[in-house]
């Protein structure tokens, strides 16, 4: 059974239609990374993912669990209830941290977990700080974001989001609002969170990365799937709207 099914999603905004008939599935501790140029959809098909947007149509199902099903060619969601306890399933690392600029890093990444999840204060503070050394910001607890740096704030988001103890775990162009110097230091705590046997779904321009970290590979044009399969299939493809992607960000 798939962690994550999305079959046939469309989403439109304004009468444009973004996403065209998409499908794909991730297994448990499953990497995928997404590459494509802007205005492909990606966002939008992570949005759809982790319910910040409605399809328009197609079905959704986390670990056999239906999110929606397609009706007559309208996605229908389950009850607010059930919607509630599915997303527990997954967590979202935003491009620009979206980190609350009134809590220091600890009350960050401890507000969730006790407040929307009732889970014991105690634990979830020593679960915080192991989380907290293990993107090397232990000295940082008692900091607020406007006292970190950008590459420090994406370390304090990823972490808030693995707190949930997630199944899955969206990155949506995780680098993107960072200077290239800080770039890397996001990236490697990103692969080094492969020996937690957490899936992860990742929009990303950076190739090497891509490459390098997942088990599959989807390159999106236009709102559709152009191509999809291993890194070592979709970096050598033949594809010319493949290549000339992947050829422009190498140069």
């Amino acid at each position: 059974m798939s962690l994550l099914n999305m079959k046939s999603v469309k989403k439109s905004f304004d009468g444009v239609e973004i996403l065209k008939d998409i499908s794909l599935e991730v297994g448990e501790g499953e990497i995928l990374s997404i590459i494509g140029p802007s205005g492909s959809g990606k966002s939008t098909l992570l949005r759809c993912a982790t319910l910040l947007e409605d399809m328009d149509d197609g079905e959704l199902s986390y670990n056999g669990n239906t999110v929606c099903k397609s009706v007559e060619g309208k996605s229908v969601y389950e009850s607010s209830a059930a919607l509630k306890k599915i997303s527990e399933c997954f967590g979202l690392v935003f491009q620009n941290f979206n980190l609350f600029p009134h809590m220091n890093v600890l009350q960050n990444i401890c507000d969730a977990p006790i407040r929307v999840q009732k889970r014991d204060r105690t634990s979830v503070k020593e679960e915080a700080f192991e989380l907290l050394k293990k993107m090397g910001l232990f000295d940082k607890a008692e900091a607020y974001p406007y006292q970190l740096s950008g590459g420090q704030s994406q370390r304090v988001a990823i972490a808030r989001a693995l707190a949930l103890n997630p199944k899955i775990l969206f990155f949506d162009e995780p680098t993107s609002a960072l200077d290239p110097e800080l770039t890397g230091e996001v990236l490697r705590v990103i692969k080094s969170l492969s020996d937690l046997n957490i899936a992860m779904v990742i929009v990303t321009h950076e190739m090497a990365f891509a490459r390098e970290i997942s088990d599959k590979v989807i390159f999106m044009s236009g709102g559709v799937i152009v191509e999809a399969g291993t890194p070592d299939v979709v970096f050598a493809s033949d594809n010319e709207k493949t290549k000339n992607f992947i050829g422009a960000l190498n140069k």
